[in-house]
């Protein structure tokens, strides 16, 4: 059987989205939003390990929210000042990495066992493959600033949104965040391609897999969810 790490990032701070506490602990269908994520990522591979990134000042709040609501943990691993260090941190405190990696923010709760699948079947079909990235279309115009108030259109037919999970072939995405850190790592996919393993395949995200930013976000992810369990 093919081994699956996955690491669930939490360690953000959330400043975007105005609310007391970091997005991810936020209430989602009667408990916080990463609970939700994990659920749907033990459901999606049973057999996978799955670890849990968070800051240490949380680490109370986070048993306390286990304790309340009756929840095993995975194991947790504290994160660092940024994204980047966060999920090297959980690459380290591996004792080898497993044959897949997945990388998942936390508060992407709607994550379906299907775009899993496409995931693991991406990797699993071509071993050349270096990692497996969800997509989705861009619908809106898009246009470059130039600055000066300047601008102009972007043809938007080979622009895609990305998703994650992200899914990587474990020692290499290991040996990739062995590069010290750079601006331009914006997701695990950009750190992969710097260090040479740019064979990286899109495949089909979902628009119920959204990312809770921005206020309202739990809402919309609270009709997605009842619309999900209707299907």
């Amino acid at each position: 059987m093919t081994s699956v790490d996955i690491i669930i990032v939490a360690a953000g701070s959330g400043l975007r989205y105005g609310a007391p506490l970091p997005k991810q602990y936020c209430e989602l269908g009667g408990r916080p939003v990463v609970m939700h994520t994990i659920n749907a990522l033990r459901a999606a591979i049973p057999h996978a390990r799955l670890t849990l990134v968070i800051s240490s000042e949380m680490a109370d709040l986070w048993q306390d929210f286990c304790l309340k609501h009756n929840f095993v943990s995975p194991a947790v691993v504290y994160g660092g000042s940024t994204r980047w260090e966060s999920v090297r941190n959980a690459l380290s405190a591996a004792d080898r990495p497993a044959d897949i990696v997945m990388v998942h923010d936390a508060v992407r709760p709607l994550v379906s066992r299907q775009l899993v699948d496409m995931l693991m079947d991406a990797l699993s079909s071509d071993p050349d493959v270096d990692g497996a990235i969800p997509a989705v279309a861009v619908t809106d115009s898009l246009r470059m600033q130039l600055g000066d108030g300047l601008s102009k259109s972007i043809d938007r037919s080979s622009m895609r949104a990305v998703q994650t999970p992200q899914a990587f072939r474990g020692y290499r995405l290991r040996q990739a965040y062995d590069l010290p850190y750079r601006d331009s790592f914006t997701d695990d996919a950009s750190v992969m391609e710097a260090a040479g393993f740019g064979n990286l395949k899109l495949t089909e995200g979902s628009s119920h897999n959204i990312k809770i930013t921005n206020p309202g976000d739990i809402a919309i992810a609270e009709v997605l969810m009842k619309l999900n369990k209707e299907q």
